[in-house]
């Protein structure tokens, strides 16, 4: 707010002292002029500043800002005619008072100055009002942007909680197939489902998250997961050093692995293998999650995790974040590309 107010104070003086040396310029190189002359044209100055300054304040008290267009540029004529008539006469009897012209009064000299000052005051309207439209402008922006990242953010909150009971459910759905089966490996099944939770719980605090973290949270999952399918299913991860820090929206990657279970390994009796695969490709991080099997293209991936990741690229990217299944010798290939910059 103080610096609008420098802003305005500084146009002000800048303006009405580019006014008075312009008259005086024009006035030297057209008349024989006296020193009183110039006096007269640097007394307009102060004046000027004056009636242009209690004009504002009565535009910002009567909100004439928020008048519909037609109904501020008659205004603006309007009182431009009327600070002009008051700016002639202020400054000619002032200059009258202190004896530095010697004019009379007639209707053309009258008419005429007030026509060049109304001319004077409207560029002043031009300049204030545009200013204050482009400012109106760029508020009004900069609270649609807002209003816009806190509906994304709020949507992302809701697509991550939605995976959390999903993930959830997975998890728990494990550990009870092996309570009967394998009491023992159940207790360790518990005790790497509590890891994973503490690291959920620590993805929870924001919208992206370090790759690294992303790959050990998914490295305990499959560790739980290898104790429910044992041979069944293996995995290999090769992430690049360049893209270890790279950050990621959570759970980006752990979605397709579920996917890559429930649709794939849990389906086959055995050799069940998940490579996860993160590089970086010119200014794109490529992220591969492929496993074993195949995709079925009467019925194509549209559960949880798949919908909810296309979902949150897309509102953290735009068009520059996108995530595609194929199927590559024998393989369901997801791949995610995510922009670097």
């Amino acid at each position: 707010m103080a610096n609008k107010k420098n802003i305005y104070w500084y146009c002000q003086i800048f303006g009405w002292s580019f006014f008075v040396i312009i008259n005086a310029i024009f006035l030297g190189l057209s008349y024989q002029t006296t020193l009183n002359d110039y006096v007269f044209y640097f007394l307009t100055m102060p004046i000027g500043i004056g009636i242009s300054h209690v004009y504002r304040l009565f535009v910002i008290k009567q909100k004439i800002i928020n008048f519909k267009i037609p109904l501020q540029l008659f205004l603006i004529v309007l009182f431009s005619i009327i600070k002009a008539t008051a700016f002639f006469f202020m400054t000619f009897g002032l200059s009258k008072m202190f004896g530095l012209i010697k004019t009379d009064l007639n209707y053309v000299y009258i008419t005429s100055s007030i026509i060049n000052f109304t001319v004077v005051f409207c560029l002043w309207n031009v300049i204030y009002f545009g200013f204050q439209y482009f400012q109106n402008y760029k508020r009004n922006e900069i609270n649609s942007l807002r209003y816009l990242a806190a509906s994304r953010e709020s949507e992302l909150n809701n697509l991550k909680a939605q995976l959390n009971p999903h993930f959830m459910f997975n998890s728990m759905n494990s550990i009870r197939a092996l309570i009967d089966e394998n009491p023992s490996k159940a207790k360790l099944a518990i005790t790497q489902l509590s890891n994973i939770l503490r690291n959920t719980l620590m993805m929870d605090k924001g919208k992206k998250i370090v790759l690294k973290d992303e790959i050990n949270l998914v490295k305990d999952y499959l560790n739980l997961e290898h104790i429910r399918y044992e041979e069944r299913l293996s995995y290999k991860i090769n992430v690049s050093e360049d893209v270890q820090n790279c950050r990621i929206p959570p759970f980006i990657i752990q979605s397709q692995v579920e996917n890559a279970i429930k649709h794939g390994i849990s389906i086959l009796p055995g050799n069940g293998n998940i490579i996860i695969e993160a590089f970086k490709l010119a200014n794109i991080l490529k992220i591969k999650v492929s496993n074993t099997g195949k995709l079925n293209n009467e019925t194509p991936l549209t559960g949880i995790g798949f919908k909810n990741s296309i979902q949150r690229l897309e509102l953290l990217y735009g068009n520059h974040g996108k995530i595609f299944i194929n199927e590559v010798n024998d393989l369901v290939v997801v791949e995610i590309n995510i922009p670097l910059n």
